[in-house]
């Protein structure tokens, strides 16, 4: 078992993310196929259009609201518990609404 502390945790920029900052909170160096990181997303900020790796990947809004666009469209708002499962190579957008920060817990899965 790993045990974390809310308190810990390793800073990191995440590639085409803007007005965020992250903490990665278990690393592929610690599980076997698994990283966890806690984004927090400032007013305005997101993740620009981008392909995700060929990774599976759960975004968990903990606190605010985000909203997630596909290339074709799609549209789904994320507000507080709700969660998107996002698939190996998937592109994503993600914009935080309402001019409130936003705090998202991120699940990947290595495939």
């Amino acid at each position: 078992m790993i045990h974390v502390k809310k308190s810990e945790g390793t800073v990191y920029d995440a590639p085409n993310h803007h007005d965020c900052y992250g903490l990665i909170k278990l690393s592929k160096d610690q599980t076997k196929r698994t990283i966890v990181s806690y984004s927090f997303f400032q007013p305005n900020g997101g993740i620009y259009m981008d392909s995700a790796a060929p990774v599976e990947r759960v975004y968990c809004v903990v606190k605010g609201s985000v909203t997630v666009k596909t290339p074709a469209g799609e549209t789904f708002v994320l507000n507080a518990g709700d969660l998107i499962y996002i698939g190996p190579g998937e592109e994503r957008e993600l914009t935080v609404n309402n001019n409130e920060t936003a705090e998202v817990l991120v699940m990947v899965t290595i495939i």
